[in-house]
């Protein structure tokens, strides 16, 4: 097995976690791929993964080969791409980082339209909305919704979505519609937060920031979780444009305090700062960014 070729295999090893997953991409058997990485850490004269019977840890020196093989293969990915990039098919493994609703209900029927037209390349998805490490999860672009952008993030803004706060008919008949945002102190509020902290929602009154701290029995992680427990008349939320309107449409909640404006998010495709990127991750985040202004 030549050094590179090696280096491809460890470093799909390390960041699947798995012996067997890459063995089922490649259809070869689980020992083969055992065979490689323990013939890799002979010629190295070093161990670089910890095996046991549920999962598989890196050693220090298999965490510090592992960027540097990373960084060897993206010059020579970049090497090669140079060489061609508008006449070659774009090919290859992308691992993409997306946001659980918004990858669900706007990206998929995008990404399956891209994996039409690319069928050379191969799309890992991994869908959750936890701000993930994109260098040690060997993630190429992840694709995040939010107002608090990294300084140190590297993105393409491809777009933005509107919040919306809502309540069902149901709710604001028992317990009143809200006309400014320092009612909502007295009404329950279903707060997405991924801390589980108490949170506060500012609002635009008058051209300023206007924070009202919030309270309520229920959060989640998840605004469809959310959005449900809305529409059942359980309280007040707010939500990205996205995942509120088919209950919009629907009729199971609407619209409240439309007069005070909420800073809307940014759509951004992030990318590790660490690395050149290849020609079928900037051909994929064009063809996002087309398809989100459509």
């Amino acid at each position: 097995m030549d050094k590179l070729n090696a280096m491809q295999v460890f470093v799909r090893v390390a960041e699947a976690g798995s012996f067997t997953a890459v063995a089922n991409q490649e259809n070869v058997a689980r020992s083969m791929i055992t065979r490689q990485i323990a013939s890799l850490e002979k010629q190295l004269g070093s161990k670089l993964i910890i095996r046991s019977t549920r999962s598989l840890t890196l050693t220090t020196a298999g965490a510090a080969y592992l960027e540097r093989c990373r960084v060897i293969l993206n010059m020579v990915d970049a090497a090669e791409s140079s060489l061609s990039e508008e006449k070659v098919e774009p090919r290859g493994r992308i691992r993409l980082g997306l946001p659980l609703s918004f990858g669900l209900q706007r990206l998929m029927p995008s990404l399956a339209e891209f994996s039409k037209l690319h069928p050379h390349i191969q799309l890992s998805m991994d869908f959750s909305d936890r701000r993930a490490n994109l260098i040690e999860e060997g993630i190429d672009v992840s694709i995040r919704i939010t107002g608090d952008l990294d300084p140190s993030d590297i993105v393409r803004k491809l777009g933005t979505c509107k919040i919306l706060t809502l309540a069902s008919p149901q709710y604001l008949a028992q317990h009143g519609t809200p006309r400014h945002p320092r009612e909502l102190q007295n009404h329950e509020c279903l707060a997405y937060a991924m801390d589980m902290k108490p949170a506060n929602w500012i609002y635009d009154v008058n051209g300023a920031n206007f924070n009202v701290p919030i309270r309520g029995r229920m959060m989640a992680n998840n605004g469809e979780a959310l959005m449900q427990a809305t529409a059942a008349g359980i309280g007040i939320t707010r939500q990205p444009d996205f995942i509120a309107q088919p209950f919009l449409n629907s009729a199971e909640v609407v619209e409240v305090l439309k007069k005070f404006a909420i800073a809307p998010l940014g759509i951004y495709a992030v990318l590790p700062s660490n690395r050149y990127i290849p020609h079928r991750v900037s051909v994929l985040i064009e063809y996002l960014s087309l398809a989100l202004k459509a």
